[in-house]
């Protein structure tokens, strides 16, 4: 653990956010804290220890934080519920504490330590058993910035097509034993709750949220910084989507994925298959109010009112200033 708590690695996420220094600067800093980070521990551990460190420091603490005001304080969390009484984790405000949403708690931070430990083992089988470098690069060269951006879309897409298939193919078939695991466990929820991102059998979640999320990484063999910022992105997109809340901190993004992901789970999965709904809309098994086409289009006309707002208040100004002056 003193790996995970070291400075080098906490400086690797704390220097771009809390440092007041010119970009150029940071940049000096940031390759100083990685190039110690690299260089002191083997690739493995910096890999393992960085995906733990973002994994706690962007799902696992907040989702906690607000799995516990959920069940500790029903009547001013259902405020901020977009299912009201039914996105509580016990299902009624005055509804007492139950061993049942502790269980599913734990076995969904149970499920994240496995995937970490599935990565471990994938890494180890690789490298020491068969002798072949490792799926995650972990070197002293940074990135470019083209190079990560180019790896965040073709991870992006990936997930999304493998979620989206394995979602509707494997774990809503009437052939698939997967499907009635799924259906025993994540799908008897009401409604999605903090730390329900995780929760589903053991051997559903690997299939379904693991593989899709490890694999275009392993696939493309992202750069370890590259990773991290993909799975930062994964981690807080899980945190708000399956919180429940109306408050999100983009409502064109995660709002629109939130309300699709409530209605997958409400509806009794007839659709709302991927992670972003992007296939679910191309081949239409959205259900629900709303699909991709729909946000994009309310955050163009939202913008727009804004952009509007923005002139008409400008010009009010310009108006009284040369009041002033005649």
């Amino acid at each position: 653990m003193e790996a995970l708590f070291s400075i080098p690695m906490l400086s690797l996420f704390l220097v771009p956010v809390l440092s007041s220094y010119s970009t150029s600067l940071n940049i000096i800093f940031f390759y100083m804290t990685w190039t110690t980070l690299v260089l002191s521990h083997p690739p493995l551990r910096v890999e393992l220890f960085g995906t733990a460190a973002v994994r706690i420091l962007f799902y696992m603490l907040p989702s906690v934080i607000f799995f516990l005001f959920d069940v500790l304080t029903p009547s001013a969390a259902v405020v901020l519920k977009a299912q009201g009484e039914t996105g509580l984790p016990s299902g009624r405000k005055n509804g007492k504490i139950r061993a049942r949403e502790f269980k599913v708690a734990g076995w969904a931070l149970l499920n994240l330590c496995l995937s970490i430990a599935a990565q471990a083992a994938i890494e180890s089988l690789l490298v020491k058993g068969l002798g072949m470098r490792s799926a995650i690069k972990v070197s002293l060269k940074l990135p470019m910035p083209y190079e990560m951006f180019k790896d965040m879309i073709r991870g992006m897409l990936g997930r999304e097509i493998l979620s989206y298939v394995v979602h509707r193919y494997v774990l809503h078939s009437k052939n698939s034993y997967l499907a009635k695991y799924h259906q025993s466990w994540y799908h008897s929820l009401r409604a999605p709750f903090p730390l329900t991102a995780h929760y589903d059998h053991p051997l559903t979640y690997m299939v379904s949220t693991f593989i899709p999320t490890y694999l275009p990484a392993m696939l493309f063999r992202f750069h370890m910084l590259t990773y991290l910022l993909y799975l930062s992105i994964i981690s807080i997109e899980e945190t708000f989507v399956y919180s429940g809340y109306t408050i999100m901190p983009t409502n064109f993004f995660l709002g629109g994925i939130a309300r699709r992901t409530d209605m997958h789970l409400l509806l009794g999965a007839d659709g709302n298959f991927g992670p972003w709904g992007i296939l679910d809309w191309i081949f239409g098994t959205t259900v629900g109010d709303t699909d991709v086409e729909d946000d994009i289009m309310g955050e163009l006309e939202e913008h727009e009112v804004e952009d509007k707002m923005r002139r008409a208040v400008q010009s009010s100004k310009r108006k009284i200033k040369g009041g002033r002056k005649r």
